[in-house]
This record gives C-alpha cells, sequence and structure tokens, in this order.
C-alpha cells in the first residue's frame, strides 16, 4: 500500500510540474506576433492616423521585451498580447483615417 500512495504522489507532482513548465513558457510566438501587428500598423501610417493607439502598442511592446528580458515570461507574454491588440486597433484606424483623408 505505501508502494502505490508515493506512485500517486510522483504523479501528481509530476503533473503539477509540467503545468508549471507552461506556464512559465518563453513567449516566443506572442513576442513575433506583437511585433509583425507594430510593423503591419507602422506600414499603413499608423503614427500618423492613430498616434495614441499606435504609442500604446510601441510601450506594450517595450514592456514585454524589458519583461522577458526580467525572465518574468508570464508578464512578458500579457504586455505582448496586449500590444499586439493595441497594434491592431491603431493599424485599424490608420486605414479608416487614410480613407477619410482620401475624400
Amino acid at each position: 500500500m505505501p508502494l502505490r500512495v508515493s506512485a500517486w504522489r510522483a504523479a501528481v507532482a509530476g503533473l503539477i510540474l509540467a503545468g508549471a513548465g507552461c506556464a512559465t513558457a518563453v513567449p516566443v510566438q506572442e513576442m513575433s506576433n506583437a511585433r509583425q501587428a507594430v510593423r503591419a500598423a507602422e506600414e499603413v501610417d499608423a503614427a500618423r492616423y492613430a498616434p495614441l493607439p499606435m504609442r500604446r502598442a510601441r510601450i506594450l511592446l517595450e514592456q514585454a521585451r524589458l519583461k522577458l528580458e526580467a525572465g518574468d515570461y508570464r508578464q512578458a507574454r500579457v504586455f505582448a498580447l496586449d500590444a499586439r491588440r493595441a497594434a491592431y486597433r491603431a493599424r485599424q484606424q490608420a486605414l479608416a483615417g487614410a480613407r477619410t483623408a482620401a475624400w
């Protein structure tokens, strides 16, 4: 019986460690997505047509980079996801602003 209990504990400990490993993985894809979104916004002149969301996207991306360098992967992921969303908003607003300016 003691063998079964220790095997069960080992299995539970393994699952906990596996879950913890996933939670602290380096957010490579999230950082890449955020950088690409910022570049896409820059390509449609978002700094001109949507300066506030573009500035927010850049600040969030920089915060993500700093957190990544500090090893705070969870917070880096949060900032990267927020940066991507802000860049997307900036791009959408810039496209709308450019269309309006063309009229």
